[in-house]
């Protein structure tokens, strides 16, 4: 990944660098399946344990993954379209909070994903060249096409990582 300090907030460096291909498409595609696999191989057990109070489920953290992606997914279609309108940040716990996780199926949840990605994929899939490199502003800092989707890839791995650490 080639991106510049003028791309993306200091605040996503970490997540930027979980995103291991180079290629934006190719690494949505790719954690399609690592995602869902993954989730899937999480004993039934598990999906709906803190390892703290206060923390998230770990159906909580896969609605919170496909929340920030259509979030996230919106701000590149932005940026993408030239849109120089400032766009204001999110507050992800009053998401989760309200998307009552655990009222759903671990296969509802998947389901769910599979078509946000699948969405992600295709959006990024009509950027051009020209509007990958487009940065935009997002929650008071710019913020490029590319480095999104790098974001949203490293997002979910940044939280993959969490769920085998503290989990499982």
């Amino acid at each position: 990944m080639q991106l510049s300090k003028e791309e993306f907030n200091p605040y996503y460096l970490p997540y930027i660098n979980l995103a291991t291909n180079p290629d934006v498409i190719s690494g949505l595609r790719q954690n399609l399946s690592t995602v869902v696999e993954f989730y899937k191989s999480i004993p039934k057990e598990k999906l709906e344990y803190v390892y703290a109070e206060g923390k998230w489920t770990v159906k909580d953290i896969l609605l919170h993954i496909i929340d920030t992606e259509r979030v996230f997914a919106y701000r590149a279609m932005r940026v993408a379209r030239f849109d120089k309108t400032a766009m204001a940040g999110f507050e992800q716990d009053d998401y989760v909070e309200a998307g009552k996780a655990t009222n759903r199926t671990i296969e509802s949840l998947l389901n769910e994903y599979r078509v946000v990605r699948n969405a992600t994929i295709s959006l990024f899939e009509s950027f051009s060249k020209e509007s990958m490199t487009s940065i935009g502003s997002a929650s008071g800092s710019p913020i490029s096409t590319r480095a999104i989707g790098y974001i949203i890839t490293g997002h979910e791995n940044h939280h993959n990582n969490v769920i085998k650490e503290r989990y499982l």
